[in-house]
């Protein structure tokens, strides 16, 4: 499997590990001029559960994939957090503001994979 997806599936895995919630996976291979080649959108319910998902995002791409983020925007205030992996960006937001920056529908042509939810 190409690294970029080991990379991807273990960023899930930190998601679902600490109830990340409307998993997005926007593959952005074929859109000329895209800053990486896939983008992981989630959310958590509050602040305190989104630094979680990302504390665990930070573990599990460290572990099961071997990778180090570039860099994290946004844990002073978590309701936005962006972790950069250079082929993958991660976005795990509140759900307001999910809604409000709507990055979901940015990329019309991307193919989209929602991953369900862990109850």
């Amino acid at each position: 499997m190409e690294q970029t997806q080991i990379l991807v599936e273990a960023i899930v895995k930190g998601l679902q590990e600490k109830k990340g919630k409307n998993i997005t996976i926007v593959d952005l291979r074929k859109i000329e001029g895209a800053i990486c080649q896939y983008m992981v959108i989630a959310e958590g319910n509050s602040p305190s559960q989104v630094s979680a998902l990302c504390d665990s995002v930070w573990d599990f791409a460290r572990k099961e994939a071997g990778e180090k983020s570039i860099s994290i925007d946004g844990e002073q205030r978590a309701e936005w957090i962006g972790m950069d992996y250079g082929t993958v960006t991660v976005h795990i937001f509140l759900p307001e503001k999910r809604k409000f920056y709507n990055l979901d529908t940015l990329w019309e042509d991307a193919p989209k994979k929602d991953v369900p939810n862990l109850d």
